[in-house]
């Protein structure tokens, strides 16, 4: 008999992939606008970062290291950051500036997001002509009515050397906060308010329940502008405060102590590092909500 069984039949071998010039000089390519995109990110950052390696590099060296040409602490004197904060006043210039930052940031937010959602929600007349006065308001430098404001609360307020003046007015609301929220506002559709009014919601109810959780993105990034701009305030407690130690903030404080210590750099240098470490550290873990807020806070309007 004849044996009929069949062979397996291999399968055939796959062409081998055949790179041509072109496909290797696109490759090429895009690795190195990889590397110069990377490279140039890198050398910005390095730009920004070096100023602050500095800094904290100098805060921990001894007194006889400091600005030197000897760029890596010999001994690392952690010890300098104590000294600081056990000087007189430090600890008060604290509780002040977190006292005038918070609470004031508080005022400022709670006191504008009502107005910012008069002005992206309702239709009245002269609401542009309120924009226009709040966009007015947020270019007109403080320096240009410091005169009348100052001999308001110093001479008919009597509120002289303390920080009130300055925390008091942001229960009033602040016209860059207002610009801020009301451009988010506007990105939120008005189906949204409307229902909430069908159901029997009044305004202030929907303010509360239905657009202050959809707008927490820009209340975090407005919140942040805000805390750092009262944290890092100079012009305004020099102002009102300076003929009292005991309401210096610290970024007035930080000007008394370099005065001090001329001579003494690294003291100067912790005492900057203090100063700056709350606002990184803040910044650092709330930068995603502070970078979405920015984001899809637009032009809109």
């Amino acid at each position: 008999m004849t044996d009929t069984t069949l062979a397996p039949v291999k399968a055939p071998a796959p062409a081998p992939r055949i790179q041509t010039a072109a496909g290797r000089t696109a490759k090429r390519k895009a690795a190195l606008e990889w590397v110069a995109v990377h490279s140039l990110a890198l050398a910005v950052g390095l730009f920004f970062l070096l100023p602050f390696v500095f800094v904290f590099l100098t805060a921990v060296m001894s007194d006889d290291q400091a600005l030197t040409r000897d760029l890596w602490p010999k001994t690392w004197e952690w010890g300098n950051f104590g000294t600081v904060w056990e000087t007189p006043g430090f600890l008060t210039w604290w509780k002040n500036t977190l006292l005038y930052a918070g609470l004031g940031t508080l005022l400022a937010i709670c006191s504008s997001l009502p107005v910012a959602y008069a002005l992206a929600k309702f239709r009245f007349r002269g609401r542009n002509v309120m924009m226009m006065a709040v966009i007015a308001a947020m270019m007109l430098p403080p320096q240009v009515v410091i005169v009348p404001m100052y001999l308001f609360w110093a001479k008919q307020l009597d509120l002289a050397g303390t920080l009130w003046p300055l925390i008091i007015p942001m229960g009033f609301g602040n016209a860059f906060t207002i610009f801020l929220l009301r451009q988010f506002l506007l990105t939120i559709p008005r189906e949204y308010t409307e229902a909430a009014k069908i159901d029997g919601c009044g305004e202030f109810r929907t303010l509360i329940r239905v657009v202050v959780p959809m707008c927490k993105p820009a209340i975090s990034a407005a919140a942040l502008f805000h805390f750092f701009y009262s944290w890092n305030d100079y012009f305004g407690p020099q102002i009102y405060a300076s003929e009292n130690p005991a309401a210096w903030t610290l970024s007035y404080g930080l000007e008394s102590f370099k005065g001090a210590h001329q001579t003494d750099w690294n003291l100067t240098m912790a005492a900057t590092v203090l100063v700056m470490a709350p606002v990184i550290f803040l910044f650092f873990f709330a930068q995603k909500a502070f970078v979405e807020g920015v984001t899809l806070t637009g032009v809109k309007g």
